[in-house]
């Protein structure tokens, strides 16, 4: 049996996996299902990007992808969290005040702790 100390080593695993699958989901779901998001991109980034809302979801949904997979694998863990932090950090401060917004920065600050963490004992780019 594991003694306690044992079982702490996995924690940081446990974050950050449990994190890319939540990414991994969203990016699937921006990819698959782009019209559901269409509806949550602020107008100010269509009007100064110059692409169309559902060109900016499925661009979206490709970074949440690639980091998320790279989160998932245990590759490039830093950059990967750092990214993504920053990326849900910028929605949060997009949405406004609000629930989502609350919710969006309490995942980019796990996100971040990751980031701090850097490798776990799962991670496959050590």
């Amino acid at each position: 049996m594991m003694n306690e100390r044992q079982l702490k080593e996995y924690a940081p695993a446990i974050v950050r996996i449990s994190l890319s699958l939540v990414f991994l989901w969203f990016s699937f779901n921006q990819l698959f299902l782009t019209n559901n998001f269409i509806d949550l991109i602020p107008s100010w980034i269509v009007s100064s990007s110059g692409i169309s809302p559902a060109m900016f979801v499925i661009l979206n949904g490709i970074l949440e992808f690639v980091f998320g997979a790279f989160l998932l694998l245990g590759i490039h863990v830093r950059l990967s969290a750092l990214i993504l932090g920053l990326h849900l950090i910028g929605i949060a401060l997009s949405l406004g005040y609000g629930v989502t917004m609350i919710r969006d920065l309490g995942l980019a600050l796990a996100t971040i702790s990751i980031l701090f963490q850097g490798d776990d004992i799962l991670c496959i780019g050590k």
